[in-house]
């Protein structure tokens, strides 16, 4: 049976740290804290802030210029922050020891894919770490300036990686390059399936299920609803029910639980789901800003 979260947070079944805020009079004593419970009046709050957004939409000719071409604002993106946009995760080996477990000696072969790879967030640490000699990671990104990044990357090896511009829901249902059908392992998929527009989503599907093994899996985390990030925006950044530009160009929405349930278990059977809420603290200015992303693993069935 999958491993359910309740709606306040807890029976968490991933590991979203340990300072847990106990007393509201301590909130002040750290910058962070973890497995934050949400009250009715923040969830009221963040609903009404989220309303006032429909009154100022993105315009319809602004929509479909968002819509049309959206990896050439990803591009652009990983132009202007090519300097400084890349962040070691070590907090995957805790969330997703399964990557790690690959890059052990004994392994033997394994094949990870990275979707939505950026600046080779996952890509380089795997890398560094691995001591398997039959271990293939590649990265892909919709983005060719990420993938650019990846590949001129001192750290790049191309022994056990292999970098390419891929788009997950590409209509033409290509595979990425060099990848063969049903012969991937592992799939990472962070902050990637929020980038996509509802309408993608079947597509983007279809072409996970046509890259993983029987008994593969995803690994997943993105934007959960609600977050700080979704109820900031301003006017004319509405694109649909929620999903956003940034200021940037680039896309983003943000899932709730059972959304996410409802979509990846036409394909796939879900091993867990958590949501991880954190609270983040401004002490000098005394605000409190609250995070919110989802986290889960999904696994290809062993037959169809």
């Amino acid at each position: 049976m999958p491993v359910r979260e309740s709606r306040m947070g807890r029976d968490n079944p991933f590991e979203f740290g340990r300072r847990n805020l106990t007393a509201e009079s301590d909130v002040w004593n750290h910058n962070a804290w973890d497995n934050v419970e949400w009250g009715q009046d923040q969830i009221r709050e963040a609903e009404d802030k989220i309303r006032a957004q429909y009154e100022n939409p993105v315009p319809e000719f602004d929509r479909h210029l968002y819509n049309s071409n959206p990896a050439r604002y990803w591009d652009i993106f990983y132009k202007n922050n090519r300097e400084n946009f890349f962040k070691d995760r070590k907090w995957l080996q805790i969330e997703f020891p399964s990557l790690y477990a690959a890059t052990k000696a004994d392994t033997g072969p394994v094949s990870i894919l990275e979707i939505g790879c950026g600046a080779g967030n996952t890509f380089f640490p795997i890398l560094n770490e691995n001591e398997n000699e039959n271990l293939r990671i590649v990265a892909a990104d919709f983005a060719p300036r990420a993938v650019e990044l990846v590949k001129t990357s001192e750290n790049f090896n191309p022994k056990y990686g292999h970098a390419c511009v891929w788009d997950l829901a590409n209509p033409e249902e290509e595979l990425p390059d060099g990848v063969e059908p049903h012969s991937i392992d592992i799939a990472v998929m962070i902050f990637v399936f929020s980038a996509l527009a509802p309408e993608q989503w079947d597509k983007a599907l279809d072409n996970l299920r046509k890259v993983l093994k029987p008994g593969g899996k995803i690994l997943f985390r993105d934007y959960g609803r609600y977050d700080l990030a979704q109820v900031r925006f301003k006017k004319n950044r509405l694109l649909g029910d929620n999903f956003y530009i940034r200021g940037d160009g680039t896309r983003v929405y943000f899932f709730t639980e059972d959304e996410l349930r409802q979509l990846f278990t036409k394909h796939f059977n879900e091993v867990k789901i958590g949501t991880d809420r954190r609270l983040l603290v401004n002490r000098k200015r005394q605000l409190k800003m609250y995070r919110c992303w989802l986290q889960a693993v999904f696994e290809v069935p062993q037959s169809s």
